[in-house]
Formats: C-alpha cells, structure tokens, sequence
C-alpha cells in the first residue's frame, strides 16, 4: 500500500511537459476557466424566495438574489425548459460564494426527481464548505495564527451548470460544484434526459449494445496517445488503480454535434494535474 501510495504522489507532484498531449492539457485549462465563467449573466428576476432553498441560505446568511431566469435552453416542443433557479455572487465571512444552480421544468416525474436531487447536492456542497472553512478558521487560531494574518484568507465556493446539448426532447447537461482554498475540490454530476419517454438516458442508448467494449477501446487509444516520447504520462497504469473499464455508473454528457463524452473524477484514473480527464468517443 505504501508503494502504491508514493506512486501516487510521485505522479501528482510531476510537471506537466510542454509537449504532453493537448488533450490533457485543454482538460486542465478548461477546470481553471470555468471556475468563474459564468458571472454577468442577464437574467430575468423575481422578487419571491424559493422555499426549498430558504433554510439553508437563511442560516449562512447571504439573502441571494433568487431568479427564475430566461430559460438557457428554450421551450422546444413545450416538452422542457432549463431555468436559473438561484443565482447570487457574495462574499460572507470569508466566503465567496459563486452559485448558479438549475432547474429543469417539465411535465413527469423525471423532472421532479432530478430538481430533488440537483437541490441535495447543492444543500450539501453548501453545509460542507461552511464545515471546511469553520475547522479551518479553528486549526489556524490553534496553532498560533494572528487575526490580522486571516483577514487576509478568502474561501471560494462556486456551483455552477453548463447546458452541452440539446434536441426537441433530450437535454444534456453538467451541475459543478468546486471549493477553493488552501486545499481545493471540484465534483461534476451528469444528467442526460429524454424528456418525452420520461427517462435518463445511458451510453447504451447512444452507443449500442457494444458500448462497454467502445468506449474503453476508445479511452485506452486516447490515453496511449498521451505518453510522451520519453513514456511519462498523467495516467495511472491499471495496476496502479488507473483506467480499466466503463460501467453504468460512468458519467458522460453529449456535444450539440452528438458526440457522446465520457468523463471521469478528479485522481480516479490520473495524476491531480491532469484534471478531470475527459474522452471524445469516437
């Protein structure tokens, strides 16, 4: 395990080379963009609070601006909308706080159900950085940190929606939360709908009955192509822990031209400056 461990961290403290594959690299540039990417938006407002939400932002004390925005994906077939549930940019004790949360109207239960759970992960990305900056705050004063040195410690925590695709009846898109400060974190949830069968949809929809063995002959091609000329990549080997196999459980969302992308955690299958790697697949 000690073996294991040190590998690990062998490959997260290497430097990327300059002439690493662009692939990888775009990833890693891409997690750096996007975690401001969405301020200034216009967006249309309401002055009511949203009940589900009250709670829990009440008791970190920000008073959001709370929006029922232009839908960011219009009303196709009257089947859907994509709106912006709450939208507010503050700072609180410390705190800068970057929220853009979904939510998806339609017709149906799966509507419903996604809302639900898109709201659990947001109340609990919310409930947790507060912990982490609190434990902080404590550990710093407790080992002999001045006041005057943590007025000058700030707290990042975004969450944040991207539509990537959307049809008459199918929308495709990806909930990030993040939090950044001495340590950081970013988790990215997938949701692929067919709203006129009421119905997630799988790689199995979009790639076939084959899809196990095409998505991982694609991966492992891309992730072949990322050894450099002296054999260093970013990618953990097998044995390691790295790349294996896809399963149901594989996050994935879709392109506008239809090119499904396969999508893994941060350090699951690679070094942390690789990002959250990501695979076209062909």
């Amino acid at each position: 395990m000690n073996e294991f461990k040190n590998a690990k961290e062998a490959y997260d403290n290497t430097p990327i080379p300059a002439e690493l594959s662009e692939r990888v690299q775009a990833g890693v540039r891409e997690g750096k963009a996007r975690y401001r990417a969405r301020r200034g938006r216009t967006i249309r407002r309401w002055g009511a609070t949203a009940a589900c939400f009250a709670v829990l932002l009440a008791g970190l004390n920000l008073s959001p601006t709370i929006a029922k925005a232009a839908a960011e994906v219009p009303v196709l077939g009257g089947l859907f909308q994509v709106l912006t549930f709450v939208d507010y940019d503050k700072t609180e004790d410390g705190i800068h706080y970057d929220v853009t949360v979904p939510q998806l109207e339609a017709e149906g239960a799966l509507a419903e159900r996604v809302n639900a759970v898109v709201q659990e992960k947001v109340d609990a990305h919310l409930a947790k950085a507060q912990q982490d900056w609190d434990d902080y705050r404590e550990a710093f004063f407790a080992t002999g940190g001045t006041e005057e040195e943590w007025a000058d410690r700030e707290m990042d925590v975004l969450v944040d929606y991207e539509i990537k695709s959307q049809t008459d009846t199918r929308v495709s898109f990806v909930v990030t939360l993040a939090e950044g400060w001495v340590a950081s974190m970013q988790e990215r949830y997938y949701y692929n709908l067919d709203l006129s069968e009421n119905r997630d949809l799988t790689l199995r929809d979009y790639l076939g009955e084959d899809w196990v063995n095409v998505c991982n002959a694609s991966i492992q091609e891309q992730i072949d192509a990322s050894v450099d000329e002296e054999g260093f990549t970013l990618f953990f080997t097998p044995e390691m822990g790295g790349f294996t196999t896809v399963d149901e459980t594989t996050g994935f969302y879709v392109r506008e031209d239809g090119t499904v992308v396969v999508c893994f955690p941060e350090y699951s299958i690679a070094a942390g400056a690789a990002g959250m790697p990501e695979f076209p697949i062909a």
